[in-house]
């Protein structure tokens, strides 16, 4: 069975830094990404990684404090956020796919982001 599990989240002053892991378990997928969702507001797109190339995909909001990377040998995809802001507090989404570009269709169970001003 496919599962995306996700870890690192918490609670952090603005300015600060969190890294957050997703390990997929039973597949290795083509894409993988992260998604947060605010209260009250549709979740959104943050970053994307293309697990062959390495290419990487950033949301404006995060371009250049947020970096996401891969861990091949342990199917694990990170999200280093730094400088972080009170509007990133969000519960943050590892997402996955099969196919290069398109929906994603496995998605993890979320972890809490809490940036404090």
């Amino acid at each position: 069975q496919v599962q995306l599990v996700e870890s690192g989240g918490g609670f952090v002053q603005a300015g600060g830094s969190l890294r957050l892991s997703c390990t997929a378990s039973g597949h290795t997928f083509n894409t993988m990404g992260w998604f947060r969702q605010a209260p009250g507001k549709e979740r959104e797109f943050v970053s994307a990684i293309w697990w062959s190339s390495g290419r990487t995909s950033y949301a404006d909001s995060v371009k250049g404090r947020f970096t996401i990377s891969r861990d091949n040998a342990k199917n694990t995809v990170y999200l280093q956020m730094n400088s972080l802001k009170p509007e990133d507090t969000s519960i943050y989404y590892c997402a996955a796919r099969n196919l290069l570009y398109g929906s994603y269709d496995h998605w993890g169970q979320g972890t809490q982001v809490t940036v404090s001003s």
